[in-house]
């Protein structure tokens, strides 16, 4: 009996870290064939082999709307006056439904891809000072006096397991700036606090 004990728990062990290794990979590989199948079609390439046969190349919709984008890129930073830039966005921001999808979107993709990010600076933020419970988030906006907000900075906490979060206004005061990587930071929120860095004397010490 205790035999078969001791080869059902090594048999629960060794599945137990086949789907640490397996499930991971399965889920990566899965999302990034979603994604390229989706890109694929918005532009879909069939290259034709025969007269009634065509092969179809996964990630060449991919390529070619990439480059699509390099182009536009160089074409808008060379070819076409940046006061032309400018004064098609001032039209777009004076119209209402337009301007809101349309700033909140480049405003997104400028927080993680821009000369400007904003989720570069990590802060914990005591919440409750009675219970010294304190959060973690990355400061958006230290400059608050076009709301007549002084002496308070905004600060975005992402949500566990989610692409959302919550947007507080914080006091300076009740903030401590972490010493880490936003990148780390980011995976141990999304995480829930399950993925932390680790350096390479506690790796060391395990060994």
């Amino acid at each position: 009996m205790e035999i078969k004990n001791r080869i059902l728990k090594r048999l629960i062990s060794y599945f137990i870290r086949g789907l640490v290794l397996v499930a991971p990979l399965y889920a990566t590989v899965l999302i990034i064939w979603t994604t390229v199948q989706y890109l694929d079609n918005i532009i879909p390439i069939d290259i034709p082999i025969s007269n009634q046969q065509s092969v179809y190349l996964p990630g060449l919709g991919v390529l070619i709307i990439i480059l699509g984008i390099i182009l536009l890129g160089f074409f808008f930073s060379t070819v076409i006056p940046q006061s032309f830039v400018g004064l098609t966005e001032r039209i777009m921001r004076r119209i209402p439904l337009v301007s809101l999808i349309y700033y909140s979107i480049k405003d997104l993709i400028l927080a993680f891809v821009g000369d400007k990010k904003k989720f570069n600076q990590p802060v914990m933020v005591t919440m409750y000072k009675d219970t010294d419970i304190k959060k973690i988030g990355f400061i958006t906006q230290t400059d608050l006096s076009h709301l007549k907000i002084y002496d308070h900075v905004a600060v975005y906490m992402p949500l566990s397991y989610s692409l959302s979060g919550e947007l507080f206004i914080v006091p300076a005061k009740d903030i401590v700036p972490l010493e880490a990587t936003s990148t780390d930071v980011m995976k141990m929120l999304v995480s829930g606090g399950v993925s932390v860095k680790v350096s390479k004397e506690e790796t060391a010490e395990e060994d």
